[in-house]
């Protein structure tokens, strides 16, 4: 009797142990995807100032664009600051390194600033992500706008653990803003923390599906040129956004097989494509769609994947939230990205 006793209190300890065990890792799990979420900058509010900068290409005659944004901010309550070097010209940059990582760096440190709207992409960020300080920028987060070669800062934003905006920039204001309705209304949505959920027309090229994940990506060249580097991100269980201007479509295939190559799409939850603007044809023809070789480029993968989402490099360029969890639904007829924090 004692000896059965003995057994059972034994096996007992054992499927405690074990329960004990299972629960801790659980735990270990739960803590680390909580660590892992990304951070939310505040909402803007009326009253908040808004830093605009140009950590790429020149704005040379630009002075207009840069002026009708800061009328815009302030028809919406909120002020605005011009980075003092905006408007300086070195070669192709506006400014120096130094002078463009300046205004940055100011605004990104600055507790009074609640948002920073740069003035245009083109070329350049990437010079300068490596002289950037996140120190002061992590105890007063905030939001960071732009999309094109900004596409570098939000990656750099997403691995050090921020959300950003992939919206408008200065330059892509138009004299009418009717023209760009949509554009104008989910930037504002966006910045004062309302809904900007879409629902997508439908394309015989989806690859149906359900999945969720933080909305990651941006401009593909841009996604390309940060492979093999700390700016470089995972997309492990994500979905990621794309799109592109005045490629070649062999350039967009080169592209994709290299991500793919390099493991990008391995754990993928999603892709949605966006604006595949001013496609340069090429003397050999390649021979099918645009939608046709990003199926074809990624036909072994199972995740869904929508075409028609108007963000990128068109007047329609909708706002999108990146490093923010979203579900992503994808039908022939139609698709809808709904987030869902």
């Amino acid at each position: 009797m004692i000896l059965r006793h003995r057994i059972f209190y034994f096996i007992f300890a054992i499927v405690l142990l074990l329960n004990l065990n299972l629960f801790a890792q659980s735990e270990i799990r739960n803590t680390s995807e909580m660590t892992n979420k990304t951070i939310q900058p505040p909402y803007l509010k009326a009253g908040d100032t808004v830093a605009i900068v140009a950590p790429s290409g020149i704005l040379k005659s630009r002075e207009g664009e840069v002026q009708q944004a800061v009328k815009l901010l302030k028809s919406w309550g909120l002020h605005a600051v011009v980075g003092k070097n905006v408007f300086k010209q070195n070669n192709h940059f506006a400014g120096t390194d130094d002078e463009r990582c300046e205004d940055l760096q100011k605004a990104m440190d600055d507790p009074k600033i609640s948002a920073i709207w740069c003035a245009r992409g083109g070329y350049g960020t990437v010079r300068i992500l490596d002289k950037l300080d996140y120190t002061k920028f992590k105890k007063n987060p905030k939001w960071l706008i732009g999309y094109s070669d900004i596409t570098a800062l939000h990656n750099q934003m997403h691995n050090e653990g921020f959300q950003s905006m992939h919206a408008l920039m200065c330059v892509s204001l138009t004299n009418d803003l009717d023209e760009i309705k949509e554009t104008v209304e989910t930037f504002k949505s966006a910045i004062f923390g309302e809904p900007v959920n879409y629902t997508l027309k439908g394309s015989n090229y989806n690859k149906t599906g359900k999945a969720s994940g933080e909305l990651v990506g941006g401009n593909l060249t841009l996604l390309h040129t940060m492979l093999g580097s700390d700016t470089s991100i995972d997309t492990s269980g994500k979905i990621l956004f794309i799109e592109e201007i005045g490629e070649y479509k062999y350039h967009i295939d080169r592209m994709l097989v290299s991500l793919k190559r390099a493991g990008y799409f391995e754990n993928l939850n999603g892709l949605v494509v966006g604006d595949m603007s001013k496609m340069r044809k090429n003397t050999t023809a390649w021979g099918s769609s645009i939608e046709q070789l990003v199926l074809d480029a990624l036909a072994e993968y199972d995740f869904p994947i929508t075409f028609n989402m108007p963000a990128g490099h068109e007047d329609d360029n909708r706002a999108l939230i990146l490093g923010k969890k979203i579900e992503l639904k994808v039908g022939k007829d139609e698709s809808t990205v709904r987030y869902l924090e």
